[in-house]
């Protein structure tokens, strides 16, 4: 697999025609397995074919279980420089019924180390909006992630997918459905408490002390082109979306044949449109209307302004001196909805 990555950055290095790598970031899956000279190949790959940021952010995604003392240790040794610890909750049961591999006390243990081998730039996940999580309980999960007064935080509402298990316990009734006034509770309470506690709010799913924002999840809301090696990984270019094949042994002998693993669709005028609007408004800095009118047209803009109307006079939305369009506090409880509306769907194509 790793000889195919190699191999896939070889074969992409003309990808991304800005050769200046603000960001690295490994994930998701379990890239915690790879062990410190792996990840420093990759790294070097990389800096072989690009110009890598003197600043840039190189992020490993981890499991809690992952990050034992010796594998902590010999990452001090790598250029990574920043860690997303998927704790998803402190509590066994919940933890249990989420069927994750660590325990409540590697949840919070994994961050501990993190933080005396000398990283300070750590983000952890949290899931609300489950039927086991009770208020008191994610009172008590934010409170316990706030102690380790880590700059960034991630939380997430728990999503039923098709043809999960989760999916056909709730079919056969063994578990509650997912409750949406719940999580809507749940999300509110955390923007309260979390604003009091010194995060900003940047963008729907994610937390950050004043500018520490995670530069390649805030590349990817703003556009910025990115390129993703491995199986299942996606890239944009500005003009067309690609992604690689799922399956891991195909994935290898497409790449190794030199026939390729991607498969892309070019997007159309109304694609980028919406796009863009479904991504810049999740974010703090929201919709830019002048953009709309610089990069799309007046006719775009035009429909875009009527389409908010009845969003702002909702108090969903708001504009921001004549040009941003942002969410409200009430508006971020609907943000996909209100994304969804404001699509253009006929022409443009």
């Amino acid at each position: 697999m790793l000889e195919a990555m190699h191999t896939e950055l070889d074969q992409r290095q003309h990808y991304l025609t800005d050769r200046k790598v603000q960001s690295i970031y490994f994930g998701g899956g379990t890239p915690s397995i790879l062990n410190a000279s792996e990840i420093e190949r990759l790294i070097d790959k990389i800096s072989s074919h690009y110009d890598v940021a003197p600043d840039v952010e190189i992020t490993l995604e981890a499991n809690p279980d992952d990050l034992d003392k010796k594998k902590v240790e010999e990452l001090r040794h790598t250029s990574i420089n920043r860690f997303s610890v998927g704790i998803q909750s402190f509590f066994e049961e919940d933890l249990r019924w989420m069927n994750r591999a660590h325990n409540a006390g590697e949840a919070e243990s994994a961050i501990k180390r993190v933080q005396d081998a000398g990283f300070e730039n750590i983000t952890a996940d949290l899931i609300y909006g489950y039927p086991l999580l009770t208020d008191a309980k994610w009172k008590a999960n934010i409170e316990q992630l706030l102690a380790f007064d880590i700059p960034h935080i991630s939380s997430y509402a728990m999503t039923v997918e098709q043809k999960t298990a989760l999916a056909y316990f709730i079919q056969q009734q063994k578990t509650q459905p997912m409750d949406e006034a719940q999580a809507a509770n749940q999300m509110e309470f955390l923007m309260e408490t979390l604003t009091l506690n010194g995060f900003e709010h940047y963008e729907i799913s994610n937390f950050a002390k004043r500018g520490q924002y995670a530069k390649h999840n805030t590349n990817y809301w703003r556009g910025v082109h990115y390129m993703g090696i491995g199986p299942s990984a996606h890239s944009f270019d500005g003009k067309s979306r690609s992604w690689n094949i799922a399956n891991n042994a195909q994935y290898i002998q497409q790449t190794r044949s030199g026939s390729g693993a991607l498969e892309t669709e070019e997007l159309t005028l109304r694609d980028r449109v919406n796009e863009y609007v479904m991504t810049a408004l999740r974010t703090m800095w929201g919709i830019d209307l002048n953009r709309i009118k610089d990069v799309f047209g007046t006719e775009i803009l035009a429909a875009i302004q009527k389409g908010v109307q009845p969003f702002i006079e909702k108090q969903q939305l708001a504009l921001i001196d004549e040009r941003y369009l942002r969410l409200t506090a009430a508006g971020k409880l609907l943000a996909d909805h209100i994304a969804s509306e404001l699509f253009i769907l006929d022409g443009y194509d």
